[in-house]
C-alpha cells in the first residue's frame, strides 16, 4: 500500500517537487481570490444575523414590541418608531443574509444605527456601562458602510460579465 504521507510530502515539499513554486502560486492565488469573497460574505451574514437577533430576539421576544415602543416614547421619540425600527432590522437582516440588494440595505440601515448611537452617546464609551455605551453602534455603522462598499465594488466588477454557474449576481 502506498504511504499517503510520503506521497503528500512529495507534492508539498519544495525540496522534492520542482513544480512546488508553481503549485504554491496557484494555491495562494485561489485562496486570495476566494478569500476576498468569503470574507465579504462572512461579514455580510454576521451583520444580517446581528440585525435579526437585535430585532426578533431583543425587541420582540425580550422586551416585546409594546415594551420597545414604551422605551422609544421614554426617549422622546414617537412610539411608532419602535415598530418601524423592528421591521427595518428584521427585514434588513434577512435581506443581508440572503444577499439581496446588499449595498442599498446596508446603507438604509445606517440611520437605524445612528439612532442607537444617539441613544447611547451619553453613556460613555464602553457598551457594558449602565445604559450601554456608544462604541458598539459606531462599530456597526462602520461595518454597515464596509458591507455596502464591498457590495458595490463586487457589483462593479461583475458589470458586463456573465455570471458563472452557481454564482448568482445580485444588484448592490
Amino acid at each position: 500500500m502506498t504511504d499517503v504521507f510520503a506521497t503528500a510530502q512529495t507534492y508539498i515539499s519544495p525540496q522534492r517537487n520542482p513544480a512546488y513554486p508553481f503549485l504554491r502560486e496557484i494555491v495562494m492565488s485561489a485562496l486570495i481570490e476566494k478569500g476576498d469573497a468569503t470574507g465579504a460574505a462572512v461579514l455580510r451574514v454576521s451583520l444580517g444575523v446581528m440585525f435579526l437577533a437585535h430585532s426578533v430576539v431583543l425587541k420582540l421576544f425580550t422586551f416585546g414590541l409594546a415594551g420597545t415602543a414604551g422605551y422609544f416614547a421614554s426617549l422622546g421619540l414617537p412610539a411608532s418608531f419602535a415598530y418601524l425600527v423592528f421591521a427595518a432590522e428584521a427585514i434588513g437582516g434577512a435581506l443581508l443574509i440572503a444577499n439581496v440588494a446588499t449595498g442599498w440595505v446596508s446603507l438604509a440601515l445606517i440611520p437605524v444605527l445612528a439612532g442607537a448611537f444617539w441613544v447611547h452617546a451619553g453613556n460613555g464609551w464602553v457598551f457594558s456601562a449602565a445604559g450601554g455605551g456608544w462604541e458598539y453602534p459606531l462599530f456597526l455603522i462602520i461595518v454597515s458602510a464596509v458591507v455596502a462598499l464591498q457590495a458595490f465594488a463586487a457589483n462593479a466588477r461583475t458589470v458586463g460579465k456573465p455570471a458563472a454557474l452557481g454564482n448568482a449576481v445580485h444588484q448592490a
